[in-house]
């Protein structure tokens, strides 16, 4: 693994952090892959980048996860502190596992958003699809990483901007993504024709139970899952959950 330098760390939340690291130069990935981090006496797991692939520096968003091993020992770190970063960067969420269309939806829960900043900070995005199309759920706004530069890019044109809560009542969009998905409300708050397979591709990053119901409602709607042999219309992470 190759050993970073912990350069900067922000605390959202009391269990809601993301920092960035030095990259080494032989260090490369696509923007949406994943690598193992960790600490010396922790174990590695897996973390997106948030990165995009140019940037000079890793970036990394992350919980605190009751007991932890890992993320009790990395929510102290501070600037100049080393961290492990795997050699190898691996996933499923690239835009090459998708087919080609007008609107690309990247929908996310919790730090399921991580991948998502990278694939917007990556400029071959917005060479193969029209539009993206960010979707964001967590239980609280203070939870809404990244809500500025989402909001600077609606601000530029560059995406359309969907944060919605589950907990806080005074927030314009609230409700799991699912179920505002299911119900239209997403098409219409957005001025979007529903979605369909034949002109639009899915990503998806967040919990088990989040990929699974996404899943089975897009397979009922006619969509395919993408692999880089074979691209189609939708892709998600299964090697962990946000």
């Amino acid at each position: 693994m190759y050993t970073e330098t912990v350069t900067e760390v922000k605390h959202l939340t009391d269990n809601l952090f993301s920092f960035k690291t030095t990259r080494s130069p032989g260090f490369r990935f696509e923007a949406g892959q994943f690598t193992m981090i960790g600490l010396d006496n922790t174990p590695k797991r897996a973390y997106s980048m948030v990165s995009g692939p140019g940037d000079d520096y890793l970036e990394f968003l992350s919980i605190v996860v009751e007991d932890g091993p890992l993320t009790s020992e990395l929510v102290k770190i501070k600037v100049g502190d080393p961290i492990k970063v795997g050699k190898k960067a691996v996933g499923t969420l690239i835009t090459d596992s998708l087919i080609k269309g007008k609107n690309l939806w990247l929908i996310g829960t919790g730090t399921g958003i991580a991948p998502f900043v990278s694939i917007c900070r990556d400029a071959k995005s917005y060479l193969k699809f029209e539009n993206i199309i960010v979707c964001h759920t967590v239980r609280t706004k203070k939870e809404l990483a990244y809500y500025d530069y989402f909001f600077n890019l609606t601000m530029q044109s560059m995406i359309q901007y969907f944060p919605t809560v589950t907990r806080d009542t005074d927030w314009p969009n609230k409700g799991r993504i699912t179920n505002l998905i299911k119900d239209d409300s997403v098409f219409k708050t957005l001025q979007l024709p529903k979605w369909s397979p034949d002109t639009d591709a899915v990503m998806l990053c967040g919990s088990t139970d989040f990929n699974k119901e996404m899943m089975t409602y897009l397979k009922d709607g006619g969509w395919t899952v993408g692999t880089l042999g074979e691209p189609a219309t939708y892709v998600y992470e299964k090697a962990f959950v946000g």
